[in-house]
C-alpha cells in the first residue's frame, strides 16, 4: 500500500515538474527518505529524475535553447562531480536555509526590477552551471534556483521546461556516474529509481498538455508562486 501511494505521489510530482520546471524532488524526497533512508533515497531519486527530465526534454525537443545548454554544461560537469563525491562522505544540509532565502530574494528582486530577472551571457551561464551542478549534487536538487535564470533568458512554456530539463538531466547523469564509482547505485536503488522515473514520465506527459494551453503570464506567475513555496519550505526545513 505504501508503494501504491508513492506511485500516485510520483505522477503528481511529474505533473508539477512539467508545469513549473521543478518541485518533483521536493515532493518525493521526504517520502523516499522515510522508506529507504537518506542516502539510498537520494540515489534512487537521482535515477528517477534523470528519466523524468529526459522525458520533458523529449516532449519539448523542438523548443530547446541549445546555446544555453552548451554553456551550462561547461561549468556543470566538473563541479557536479566534485559535489557528488562530497555527498558520498558528508552532505551539506546546512545549505538549505541559505537556498530558501536566495529564492525569496530572487522573486522579490524581480518585482523591484520591474519584472526582470538577471540575463546571463556565456560566462554567466558557465558559472551558473558550475554552482548549480555543485548544489544539485550536494543537497539533492537545485531546480528552484535555476528557474529565475531561465526566465531571465525569456524562455517560457515549452522552451523553459525543455531547456531546464536538459541541463538537469545532464547533472543527474554526472551524479549517477559519480555515485556508481562509490558503489551507491545498487540493484535496489536502480530498480526503485526506474519505477519512479516511469511515474515521472507519465506526469511529464500530462503536464505538457497543461503547459501548452497556459498563457505565458499565468505560466510565469505560477512558477513564481512555486519559487516562494520552495523558498519558505527550505527556510523552514533548515
Amino acid at each position: 500500500m505504501e508503494w501504491l501511494v508513492v506511485a500516485l505521489i510520483t505522477v503528481i510530482a511529474g505533473i508539477l515538474s512539467a508545469v513549473t520546471g521543478f518541485g518533483g524532488a521536493a515532493i518525493l524526497l521526504p517520502v523516499l527518505i522515510h522508506l529507504l533512508g537518506p542516502r539510498e533515497a537520494v540515489v534512487a531519486l537521482t535515477v528517477a529524475q534523470l528519466i523524468g527530465n529526459l522525458s520533458r526534454v523529449w516532449f519539448n525537443r523542438r523548443e530547446l535553447d541549445w546555446q544555453v545548454i552548451g554553456w551550462f554544461a561547461v561549468g556543470a560537469v566538473p563541479l557536479t562531480v566534485v559535489g557528488a563525491l562530497m555527498f558520498v562522505t558528508a552532505p551539506l544540509a546546512r545549505l538549505t536555509p541559505a537556498l530558501g532565502a536566495a529564492l525569496l530574494v530572487l522573486v522579490v528582486g524581480r518585482r523591484v526590477l520591474k519584472g526582470r530577472y538577471p540575463r546571463l551571457g556565456r560566462t554567466g551561464w558557465i558559472a551558473a552551471g558550475g554552482g548549480l551542478g555543485f548544489l544539485s549534487a550536494v543537497v539533492g536538487t537545485a531546480g528552484p534556483l535555476a528557474a529565475p535564470l531561465f526566465l531571465g533568458r525569456n524562455l517560457t512554456r515549452g522552451a523553459y521546461i525543455g531547456t531546464e530539463a536538459a541541463t538537469a538531466a545532464l547533472m543527474h547523469l554526472v551524479k549517477l556516474l559519480a555515485y556508481g564509482t562509490a558503489f551507491l547505485v545498487t540493484m535496489r536503488t536502480g530498480t526503485i529509481g526506474v519505477g519512479l522515473g516511469i511515474g515521472l514520465l507519465v506526469g511529464a506527459y500530462l503536464g505538457k498538455r497543461i503547459v501548452d494551453r497556459m498563457p505565458e503570464t499565468l505560466f510565469v506567475t505560477l512558477v513564481e508562486v512555486a519559487l516562494i513555496v520552495a523558498g519558505v519550505r527550505l527556510l523552514w526545513s533548515g
